[in-house]
Parts: C-alpha cells; sequence; structure tokens
C-alpha cells in the first residue's frame, strides 16, 4: 500500500503539470462545455462521490470538475486521526483518470500542510491530526509520503479562470494586503516562499472579509468579472458576498455545488440560478 500510495502521489503532481489547460499557475478553461464548481470539502466522502456523479465524466468529455480543500476534517481513526488524506488520494485517482477534466486548486489547508504549521478546525489542530493518521496508516513510509503529498499539493494550480470572465480560486488577498499581493504569480512558476506569509500565494488562499473595492481593483487586474471562492464557511452552502464575489461550500448537508456553461456569459444575479444543493443529488 504505501508504494502504491508514492507512485499514486507521483503520478498525480505529473498530472497537476501536464493538464492541457495549464498556464503557469492557472487553468485557463476552454470556451465551450460545461463546469462544476464545488467548495471546499474538509474530507466529506459522500459528498465527494456526488459531485463525481453529477458531473459523469466518461460521458461528457467537455465537463470540467474544480475540487477545492479536500484535507482536514470528515471521518476519524479510533484515535482521534483525520482520515482525509484518503479523500484526497479518491481525488487524485480521479485527476488521473480523467487529468484534462478534474482540477484541484491550492487552499490554504494545502499550505498549512506543506509548510507543517498549525491549522484549527473546530478547535482541533488538523496538521497534527491528519499526520498522527498517516503515520498510523503508512508507518516507517510515511515520512516519503507526507513528503509526496506536500509535493502533490505543491502542484496544484492558483485558479481557474474561464473565459466567459469567470474566475475560481479557494480565497483571494484580504483588502489591507492587496497591495502587497503579485499578480505576477499567476504566470510563473510557484516558488516555496510564494506560499509562506507573507508571499503571493498565501495571501491569496488565506484572505477573508473582502470588498468592494478591492474587489473591483483586482477584477481590472486580472481581467475577469465574477469571483467564486471558497474558504469561508457557509452554513446554508452559499453566499454572495459581494456584488461579484460568491462563496460555495460543499462540506456539509447543506452543502452546495455551481454548474457553469462554459459558453455562457453570465451576470453576477444570474449566479444564483446556477447553485446546486448536493441533497438534491441521489
Amino acid at each position: 500500500m504505501p508504494h502504491k500510495t508514492i507512485e499514486l502521489l507521483d503520478k498525480g503532481r505529473q498530472a497537476n503539470i501536464d493538464n492541457n489547460c495549464r498556464k503557469a499557475g492557472i487553468v485557463e478553461l476552454p470556451e465551450t462545455g460545461r463546469l462544476i464548481i464545488s467548495g471546499d470539502l474538509h474530507g466529506h466522502c459522500r459528498n465527494f462521490e456526488k459531485i463525481l456523479a453529477f458531473a459523469n465524466l466518461a460521458e461528457n468529455e467537455q465537463t470540467h470538475v474544480i475540487f477545492q480543500e479536500i484535507i482536514h476534517g470528515g471521518p476519524e481513526d479510533s484515535h482521534g486521526g483525520c482520515l482525509s488524506f484518503k479523500l484526497l488520494l479518491k481525488a487524485i485517482q480521479a485527476k488521473l483518470e480523467y487529468p484534462n477534466q478534474v482540477h484541484l486548486v491550492l487552499g490554504n489547508h494545502d499550505t498549512a500542510f506543506i509548510n507543517n504549521s498549525s491549522v484549527l478546525k473546530n478547535g482541533k489542530e488538523m496538521n497534527v491530526a491528519m499526520r498522527q493518521a498517516m503515520d498510523e496508516c503508512f508507518g516507517s513510509e510515511c515520512e516519503q509520503i507526507k513528503t509526496k503529498m506536500a509535493q502533490f499539493l505543491f502542484s496544484q494550480p492558483l485558479a481557474v479562470k474561464c473565459q466567459n470572465r469567470i474566475w475560481i480560486s479557494h480565497s483571494l488577498p484580504s483588502p489591507k494586503y492587496i497591495d502587497k499581493f503579485d499578480t505576477t504569480i499567476f504566470s510563473r512558476q510557484l516558488r516555496c516562499n510564494d506560499i509562506v506569509r507573507p508571499g503571493s500565494a498565501y495571501l491569496l488562499t488565506w484572505g477573508r472579509r473582502h470588498n468592494q473595492n478591492m474587489l473591483d481593483q483586482l477584477a481590472e487586474a486580472l481581467d475577469v468579472d465574477i469571483f467564486i471562492v471558497g474558504h469561508q464557511p457557509q452554513s446554508q452552502g452559499w453566499e454572495r458576498a459581494a456584488e461579484n464575489l460568491f462563496i460555495i461550500a460543499s462540506d456539509h448537508n447543506h452543502g452546495c455545488i455551481m454548474e457553469l456553461d462554459l459558453a455562457k456569459t453570465y451576470t453576477p444575479e444570474q449566479i444564483p440560478d446556477c447553485i446546486i444543493t448536493l441533497a438534491s443529488i441521489s
């Protein structure tokens, strides 16, 4: 099992790099097709399965699915260890099966794992909990697997950009740090110091409390109209947080996804009609 896990992580990392939609730090989707956007998953296996079933990628070659924030949450082992790494491995398997249709984007919990830094969820330190569960599962091979997992997470794109002017990333920089944010991070290779505070990938994935002035400024810089992010918990599964900012969550029983037509231009007022509750998917 450890050997197969190492091989899976290596292949997944290469698949992230070789994605035919990948342009440096972002994925640029084609002008036609169907896009399914999920929010944070945090180990929610059932919702992950529902999203894949809804996408039906085998029969829909022009369908793309975005996953984010897969680790830290969900089932635990008998010692309280976090088993969400198992869902990440399932997501990588889906990536390998549909390498140019499944897109995993970098989240703040990913950067925390890469840096082995503290990250709390519901009062629990999740890196410790997940690393303990991995130790239990993989034994003497665990340190190599942790390294390979960090390399996979680091290889993920920062964002997805659609030709209909919609942008998807885990979050956006907080307003107080926007002047320190370097948008050229999207057009070059990611560096280790980018994911450590105050690096721009760190600012991108950890930002909160966005205001309209900052969003308008960033939209102009990135040449987009609408932002769709995760990161901030949503008890009802989604929120319109600003005129052109939507937050989506997929990590609980009220979780949602979003379905878009890549050939269609949307106004912010039309985006709520694209929300689908995961509870409605059998």
